[in-house]
């Protein structure tokens, strides 16, 4: 334990790598890595309750810190889909050269961007505010329930889809005729021949991905903004509104970690120069650590999703979230 002089306690190693567990498995599960970093040291209690505390002011060497482990999840992204990434920024730079939008590479590149503008101009200008406001246990539980809410909705709209028109563009995209009404439908032969294999992105999931259109992208994008609140999942709402547009769960899972990934490396980014300045000073050492083990537990997430979904549901992570979520609330004073 570190005691700075402006009585700002700063966490020691076991902390920083119990809470870079959590925040790397969390942040890649439905389940809101900002709630479960509020709520976990709240429930433990002594300094481990005094970090959530601090995380509320204005200027919290906590928040700087579970912020930048940010960065150690985006990397995990980044090496897990690299090869997809490097694809769709060469087709992004192309498609600017050309100053048209040809393949559906390119258009996956553009919906990318597209779905990242809302998010990102929102977390630049209410970041800081919303998680000093929010990042709270009782707020945390209460958003928590919320988006096993959230997650239960998507799954049973999901399971009971509403017929809808297929545009010709979005039939175009999939690369599918009048015998291919829906993407999801061109592709699932392929999945399911590919069940015993973990596939970052296959061709069939990049042009199911590049005809779900851009008013979609937009609003997929926007409904990141809600992770903002600690509780609610980026993960959770992006896959959802993957399954509202009539994405299969596996293909909702990648939309979302592709989505998350530039928006999450940006958020640990902003946080860097916090890190580098006074709020670093007593924590830079624990940050490595938190990375690291974020690292592994992203690492552990990540493959064990890309298998996960390929046939499991929304549903646990559903009902996870409304107890755990309600225990806390509990524990927290809500009755």
């Amino acid at each position: 334990m570190v005691i700075a002089a402006e009585h700002v306690y700063h966490m020691d190693f076991l902390q920083a790598i119990v809470i870079g567990l959590v925040q790397g498995l969390t942040e890649l599960f439905p389940v809101s890595s900002l709630g479960h970093t509020v709520l976990v040291p709240a429930w433990i209690g002594g300094s481990w309750a005094t970090l959530v505390r601090q995380e509320s002011t204005a200027e919290s060497p906590y928040l700087a810190f579970v912020v930048g482990l940010h960065l150690a999840t985006a990397v995990v992204l980044l090496a897990f889909y690299s090869r997809e990434w490097v694809r769709l920024v060469v087709a992004f730079v192309r498609s600017l050269v050309r100053r048209r939008i040809s393949t559906h590479e390119e258009r996956l590149a553009w919906l990318i961007v597209i779905a990242t503008v809302p998010v990102g101009a929102l977390g630049v200008a209410f970041e800081h505010q919303f998680r000093v406001l929010f990042a709270k246990p009782l707020a945390a539980a209460i958003f928590l329930v919320a988006n096993g809410g959230i997650l239960f909705l998507g799954e049973w709209f999901h399971r009971h889809p509403r017929p809808r028109h297929v545009t010709v563009p979005e039939r175009a995209a999939a690369g599918g005729g009048a015998a291919r009404p829906t993407a999801a439908r061109a592709t699932s032969g392929v999945q399911r021949v590919r069940d015993d294999r973990i596939v970052p992105m296959d061709e069939a999931a990049e042009r199911e991905l590049a005809g779900i259109g851009l008013p979609t992208a937009a609003i997929v994008g926007a409904l990141q903004a809600l992770a903002l609140l600690a509780g609610i999942s980026r993960e959770g709402v992006t896959m959802v509104g993957g399954l509202f547009r009539g994405l299969n769960r596996e293909n909702a899972m990648r939309f979302a970690f592709m989505l998350s990934t530039p928006v999450i490396l940006a958020a640990g980014a902003l946080k860097v120069p916090d890190l580098l300045g006074p709020l670093g000073n007593g924590v830079r050492g624990q940050v490595v650590a938190g990375s690291l083990a974020a690292v592994a537990t992203s690492l552990f997430a990540v493959f064990f999703l890309a298998r996960y979904f390929k046939t499991r549901t929304l549903y646990p992570f559903a009902v996870y979230s409304v107890l755990f979520g309600t225990a806390s609330a509990i524990r927290f004073g809500l009755f």
